[in-house]
């Protein structure tokens, strides 16, 4: 064609409808609303992740070499196994294993408050580490929990429309 003829499809007449308009908005909403809670759902996975590891390494730090109750280090390293088994259900995004984390990880916390209270400043900063770390991985937990829900909830309410 010509450099100077116009396109084919500048001359047809604008077929959309207002309902079309509205549902094509209400999608690209939808996706930019997806897409938002899809990066929420990221930051708080790798962010329990992140937090999940370093309470496990700092539970092996302090009961090994930072301010074990025994010179050498002492049985309570193994306080750091049940965290290890949640690091498998995170990497997966499993709904269960936030939840059930979100609970578990509030008896690390207390034992972080006991000892905070009552050892001496070596192990008192390392109790002060490990409640900070609790807290920041149950917040990381809810934070995913609840962006993953309402990520579902629009989809689950456009389904049941359908």
């Amino acid at each position: 064609m010509p450099a100077s003829t116009p396109e084919p499809a500048a001359n047809l007449p604008d077929l959309v409808t207002p309902a079309a308009a509205g549902a094509a908005a209400g999608a690209t909403a939808g996706a930019a609303e997806g897409a938002t809670a899809s990066a929420a759902a990221q930051f708080s996975r790798w962010l329990a992740v992140a937090a999940l590891l370093g309470l496990v390494l700092l539970c092996l730090a302090w009961e090994l070499w930072l301010a074990p109750l025994r010179p050498g280090g002492s049985w309570l390293v193994l306080k750091a196994l049940p965290l290890c088994i949640p690091l498998a259900g995170l990497l997966k995004r499993r709904m269960y294993t936030y939840r059930w984390l979100s609970l578990l990880v509030w008896l690390y916390f207390i034992e972080g408050v006991v000892r905070a209270w009552g050892d001496a400043p070596p192990s008192r900063w390392c109790a002060l580490a490990e409640i900070a770390l609790c807290l920041l991985l149950f917040a990381a937990c809810v934070l995913h929990i609840r962006g993953r829900q309402r990520a579902a909830s629009p989809a689950t309410q456009r389904a049941a429309a359908s």
